[in-house]
């Protein structure tokens, strides 16, 4: 039975083993993504603070920044942190997802936060093959050929397992070693075989929580598997109108800043612990630390009165997705199962590497006998 596993573990890896490296070597580069980018410019995400300091108000930010920026540039919402260190961040109307990184304590510009080029080319890499998708859901080559891949990887790591697991305790004991003093082949074998063991369990975790990315047919049925569908709610589309109306009630609509105070202030002393609270024209967002959603609270745009808080429920296909994201990503132990994850895939990109170097040794020593 062994026999065969080996002849299916060899066979399949190797058209697949390359791609495996890449997407396991990006994988472990995106798990410390956030902490990479916010070491590379820190003044971007975080400001000096004095005990004591107390932030400026959000009109008197507004009015500082529109004193640096370009008259082209309007300010369509404000992020502010309560932890005291962290810089706010401004969007602006018709500037992309680039926000403007500023002092809440000076109003000082710090920088524009942009998405950094080679991580997002190392999510293409990983995801796609660099061959991203025309729009999002759709199929590409490059898609197919990652989520074809991983399945089979799948299929290694089971066959990996079933060939590795011994006969005997001690073969075990042997097995789960890592030998540094017997020369590099047998450092390299080890390495594959033990360090594979190790790996194989988390690496079985983000294969099987990957594919929900690759294919519609499994991430159907592995959300049904836990009783949940891959439907979003049906979001109520706000009704348009035409473009001499727009224009008409431009000016009426021009938001007003002080009313952000109002509103900003409000929401401190209803909520004791937060992440962000961004403020937009007539309603805020309140995030809280480690969430990417949260609940909103509506505000009367001139006096900034709240009216209204909705709290916010996550529905079950965005719980589900959350849920493996946070298991494909490592983020559901904290820092810990982060660091085995990060450990794991860097290992994953290896096996495939020190698999083919046994190959075209095995093959080698094969020609050397026959002459």
């Amino acid at each position: 039975m062994k026999k065969l596993f080996k002849q299916i573990h060899l066979w399949i890896s190797v058209p697949v083993g390359l791609i495996i490296s890449i997407v396991c070597l990006t994988g472990a580069l995106l798990v410390f993504e956030k902490e990479i980018t916010r070491a590379v410019s820190p003044h971007l995400y975080t400001v000096d603070y004095t005990e004591g300091a107390t932030p400026l108000k959000p009109s008197q930010i507004v009015a500082l920044i529109n004193n640096q920026i370009s008259d082209t540039l309007e300010v369509n919402s404000l992020q502010t942190a309560q932890n005291p260190e962290e810089a706010w961040m401004v969007s602006f109307k018709n500037a992309g997802r680039r926000q403007l990184s500023i002092n809440p304590y000076s109003g000082e510009i710090n920088g524009w936060v942009e998405g950094s080029s080679f991580f997002q080319t190392v999510r293409k890499l990983h995801r796609w093959l660099l061959d991203a998708p025309a729009q999002k859901g759709a199929p590409s080559t490059g898609k197919t050929i990652v989520g074809i891949s991983t399945l089979l990887m799948v299929v290694i790591l089971i066959s990996g397992l079933v060939i590795w697991w011994p006969r005997s305790r001690k073969s075990l004991q042997n097995r789960l070693k890592l030998s540094c003093n017997k020369g590099w082949f047998r450092f390299w074998y080890d390495s594959h075989v033990s360090l594979g063991f190790y790996a194989t369990i988390f690496l079985l975790i983000m294969a099987l929580t990957g594919l929900t990315w690759s294919f519609r047919w499994y991430r159907t049925g592995f959300y049904a598997l836990f009783g949940a569908s891959t439907e979003q709610p049906q979001q109520t589309a706000a009704h348009g109108e035409g473009h001499n109306n727009k224009e008409k009630r431009k000016r009426a609509e021009q938001t007003n800043y002080l009313a952000w105070d109002t509103a900003l202030a409000e929401l401190q002393t209803k909520y004791n612990s937060y992440g962000t609270i961004q403020l937009n024209k007539n309603n805020a967002q309140i995030i809280q630390t480690g969430k990417r959603k949260g609940d909103t609270a509506l505000f009367d745009a001139h006096t900034g009165k709240i009216t209204e808080i909705t709290i916010y429920e996550q529905p079950i296909s965005s719980k589900m997705k959350g849920i493996i994201y946070s298991f494909h990503t490592g983020q559901w132990g904290g820092i810990i199962t982060r660091i085995l994850y990060f450990l794991s895939a860097f290992v994953g990109g290896i096996l495939p590497l020190t698999g083919y170097y046994f190959w075209i040794k095995r093959i080698s020593r094969k020609k050397h006998r026959e002459v």
